[in-house]
């Protein structure tokens, strides 16, 4: 039998590199100031010679753990996973785990995961949820930094960073305006509902500025009821019903989309030739099957959680960013609003 083959060690890379090991210690940690062709020499070395440091070598130098943990009251996942995805792709870069926890609006379950996280020394926290509005801090003076992410905190001093959704709104009125619509309803979800009562708001500011006022042609230019597509359907009767003239739909949600070109198919209405439709989330299960595909808002979920991800390692780094930012929507357009000649 041939000699055991000797795993390859920190010594061996600095050998390589023609640096001392703390120099390469440092250069794979990316910590220490050093010119960049250094770092860059230790690493290629290290990559060379298939060098992988051990998490707990890794933790003991640095006094990290190298987990964060995230905690959060989507129970669904419909929000909360695309965030994961995004924090994870963010966090894998420097072989960071996260450590997910399903608080389902659960006060007493969640200072159970908070305790439970911090008794595993984990670097940092992520806090997410299926709502986007403020909630309280998860913890008076947590010790590791914490992260709020498409729901915020009502702590000014904490991070939190949310999608823009009234600037998503506007882009659907201002996409609507843009291919010819002017009589243009809302419907969405409960009127007690954060999002929704945001959302209405800037759809009604982004009309305002254009016509100076809702159409009176329009009995209800909002109309506020649920996150469904029974809604969707339901919303459309009660607009024929009452005679009211629409040649555009902005809705809250995709589901409630679906439930209203169901309706105006039924009722011989064409989707977008007689009514365009716009959706809010772009969730492809219900935006491509739609008949016809449709226009949505995006919040770009996954890249909110990479921005969540960063900013909790720059406050783990030393550099926290206190405050509420803004992450801008953007617009997806499908059939539903893609009339041939209105661009």
């Amino acid at each position: 039998m041939g000699k055991p083959v000797r795993p390859t060690t920190i010594s061996d890379v600095a050998a390589l590199a023609d640096v001392s090991v703390g120099t390469a210690s440092k250069a794979l940690n990316g910590r220490g100031s050093m010119r960049a062709e250094t770092r860059q020499r230790v690493r290629e070395a290290a990559e060379r010679l298939g060098f992988q440091p051990s998490a707990a070598a890794r933790a003991l130098h640095s006094g990290r753990t190298y987990t964060v943990g995230m905690i959060t009251t989507d129970s669904i996942g419909r929000f909360s996973i695309p965030v994961l995805m995004g924090v994870e792709d963010a966090l894998g870069a420097g072989r960071m785990s996260v450590f997910l926890c399903d608080a389902r609006d659960d006060s007493i379950r969640e200072q159970y995961y908070l305790e439970t996280l911090l008794s595993r020394r984990v670097d940092g926290i992520i806090v997410t949820g299926r709502r986007s509005q403020s909630r309280q801090p998860i913890g008076a003076n947590p010790p590791v930094p914490v992260v709020y992410a498409f729901i915020s905190s009502t702590d000014p001093a904490d991070c939190s960073i949310v999608p823009d959704e009234a600037g998503g709104a506007r882009k659907a009125i201002e996409h609507l305006l843009a291919v010819g619509r002017r009589r243009i309803v809302h419907i969405t979800g409960p009127e007690h509902h954060d999002s929704a009562v945001v959302r209405a708001a800037a759809v009604g500011e982004a009309l305002a500025a254009v016509t100076g006022a809702p159409d009176p042609a329009l009995a209800v230019p909002t109309m506020f009821g649920e996150w469904s597509e029974a809604w969707g359907r339901q919303a459309i009767g009660i607009l024929l019903a009452s005679g009211s003239a629409f040649d555009g739909v902005f809705c809250g949600s995709d589901q409630i989309a679906r439930g209203v070109a169901d309706a105006l198919r039924s009722a011989g209405r064409r989707v977008p030739e007689d009514v365009a439709l716009i959706g809010f989330d772009n969730w492809d299960v219900m935006a491509l099957g739609c008949q016809p595909p449709l226009s949505s808002i995006d919040m770009d979920l996954e890249g909110l959680g990479r921005a969540a991800a960063e900013l909790l390692l720059a406050a783990i780094d030393g550099e926290p960013a206190a405050g509420r930012h803004v992450r801008p929507c953007r617009l997806v357009v499908r059939e539903s609003t893609a009339i041939t000649g209105c661009g």
